[in-house]
């Protein structure tokens, strides 16, 4: 009788080690952005960690839908090639939902409502709004929908890989001004305010998503369901508020 109360007591000690262990691990997602937009995704200087609006949401995510995160810095069309590959799990990159990109990977249901706007120079006067911008050299991040509004209106375009070398090309006179996403622009106005300033309206209706390699209708699944508890929840709203609005 001793020794099978032994042998139980083993049997239900390895049994709750097995269940510990099981429980303890979660599922890791590789996540990819180009931290070159901020307030999104930007490296912080002191630290060198990539820190922003979309880190947070990612995280918050995660958090609720019970899986961890390893996050990759990857420059803008090399991101896009390795989500159509499958080369990472998922994207968060202030990333526009598209039909053409809907075609190549799946994408969550919108997070942020976003728009292309004009950014010129603070003293100038001739542009005011997208209507105004022929004959003038608009400046874009290659492959975004500013890039590709720009170039549809048959202006002369100066296509960048880093949007923040747009910026500061408008602000060093080298191109006449900026077309980009709204919040985007209002982060690079909001900091350079004596030199900057957008012109117009947001012309275009968009709204960013996750993108998820295409054969994870899973994690889509996941994503979704977290993501929408964090917008009814008001945790969406306070990371608007703490770095869109903020100034952070």
């Amino acid at each position: 009788m001793k020794r099978q109360m032994i042998y139980l007591l083993s049997v239900i000690i390895l049994i709750s080690i097995l269940l510990t262990g099981c429980g303890g691990s979660k599922d890791k997602v590789v996540v990819v952005m180009d931290a070159t937009w901020p307030p999104f995704e930007f490296l912080d200087e002191s630290t060198k960690e990539i820190i922003g609006f979309d880190v947070d949401l990612m995280n918050a995510i995660a958090k609720k839908a019970g899986f961890e995160v390893e996050y990759q810095n990857v420059s803008w069309d090399p991101l896009l090639a390795g989500m159509a590959t499958c080369q990472y799990d998922a994207a968060i990159s202030a990333m526009t939902i598209t039909e053409e990109r809907a075609k190549q990977f799946l994408f969550s249901n919108p997070y942020f409502a976003a728009g292309q706007i004009v950014t010129v120079r603070i003293d100038e006067t001739e542009i005011t709004g997208k209507d105004t911008l022929t004959g003038h050299v608009v400046g874009a991040q290659l492959g975004t929908p500013g890039d590709i509004e720009s170039k549809n209106m048959g202006l002369e375009t100066k296509a960048y890989d880093d949007i923040g070398l747009a910026f500061q090309d408008l602000m060093n006179g080298q191109i006449d001004a900026v077309i980009a996403d709204n919040p985007l622009a209002l982060s690079y106005v909001g900091k350079n305010a004596e030199k900057l300033k957008t012109v117009g309206e947001v012309f275009t209706d968009e709204n960013y998503g996750i993108a998820v390699c295409n054969t994870k209708a899973d994690l889509v699944e996941k994503i979704n369901t977290a993501l929408a508890a964090l917008q009814a929840d008001g945790t969406v709203d306070k990371l608007v508020e703490k770095w869109l609005k903020s100034g952070e």
